[in-house]
């Protein structure tokens, strides 16, 4: 394994979003019904057992967030909390022992201060990305809960998503159903990703951005834009995005609703979004943590592309909305309270 470069040789201005070896995770390890303390190691590689139920039936769920370095050269977490309940939640729907949440935000807090050196400086665009992981282990082979599990916490920096701005881009509709009615698609579980790959694929070769997924169960209503939630913003100044309990429950989406209501004024709605019914929108997107907000700029149902508000210039109200929470991540707008943790270094 080639371990990361040192920070002083990192291109800031020019990461991607890569796998980097960086010199500490940490790793919790969960046997005979508890978990012990966990702690940091340099040992990037897991050591599981063949059996393990992660390999053959899935008992693997994961989350995503970032750390990002302030003006004054502070780092801080956003909504980290979330994650961890939100983890919390996924966890039970595979059987798997949750972590207790304030040890999730305590352990991703100390890969963050044991990797200081690898959160981009602020200007960049960059920022620390962390992936929270379990995983089943143990010597099993029948189709049950595993007998042990492992919660590791791992970091990498990674480069601003749009280079030079945001700039919309075309989805299409897909064939293919991203969850089953009352399956999984309300939990951030590995099985989810895989099943999206062959239609992400799909879509790129046919020169569109990602997938707009449909309700599984009737294909009439809009539920996910790829691997992100999706959003609309009516004529009649109203947010709204999908209602469903298949769909992940996003914390920038909730993010995004409530700056949409109390920062900018408007009507906040989660509720049915039809794909018949799209020219109800002047702009639409998707959005998540890797890249805030993603503007569509139109969406190909039956072999009709409906542009929203342009296929090259981002809307106004969701320019407003990114620069909004990238600026409360950054440091650079006021955040509402609890949505800010600090690192201490």
């Amino acid at each position: 394994m080639t371990k990361a470069p040192a920070p002083s040789e990192i291109d800031w201005q020019n990461l991607g979003f890569n796998y980097m070896d960086l010199p500490y995770r940490f790793l919790a390890h969960y046997k005979d019904g508890k978990w012990d303390d966990g702690g940091l190691t340099e040992d990037s590689t897991l050591h599981i057992n063949e059996g393990s139920t992660a390999l053959h039936y899935g008992q693997a769920d994961f989350e995503g967030l970032k750390a990002y370095r302030t003006k004054n050269g502070d780092i801080q977490l956003f909504r980290p909390d979330r994650n961890a309940a939100r983890m919390h939640k996924s966890c039970e729907r595979l059987l798997m022992p949750p972590f207790p949440e304030d040890k999730f935000v305590a352990a991703v807090k100390s890969v963050v201060k044991a990797n200081a050196d690898y959160v981009p400086p602020y200007g960049t665009g960059g920022t620390l990305y962390l992936r929270p992981l379990m995983i089943g282990v143990g010597e099993n082979i029948g189709v049950h809960p595993a007998p042990e599990y492992l919660f590791t916490v791992f970091a990498m920096p990674v480069g601003a998503y749009y280079k030079g701005g945001v700039k919309p881009t075309n989805f299409t509709t897909s064939y293919y159903d991203r969850a089953a009615p009352h399956g999984t698609g309300q939990s951030k579980v590995g099985g989810n990703y895989g099943g999206s790959l062959l239609p992400g694929d799909e879509a790129h070769k046919a020169g569109f951005s990602d997938v707009i997924y449909l309700d599984p169960a009737t294909h009439t209503k809009i539920e996910e834009a790829g691997s992100a939630n999706f959003f609309g913003i009516t004529k009649n100044n109203e947010f709204v995005t999908p209602k469903s309990d298949s769909i992940l429950p996003s914390i920038t989406k909730y993010s995004l609703l409530y700056l949409a209501e109390h920062n900018l004024g408007m009507k906040a709605v989660e509720g049915e979004v039809f794909i018949d019914d799209l020219d109800r929108f002047t702009e639409a997107g998707a959005m998540g943590t890797a890249a805030v907000i993603a503007p569509i700029g139109g969406i190909e149902y039956k072999n009709q592309l409906h542009v929203f508000y342009s296929e090259t210039e981002v809307g106004p109200v969701t320019q407003k909305l990114y620069d909004t929470l990238t600026g409360i991540q950054f440091g650079d707008v006021e955040a509402p309270e609890g949505w800010i943790q600090k690192v201490d270094l």
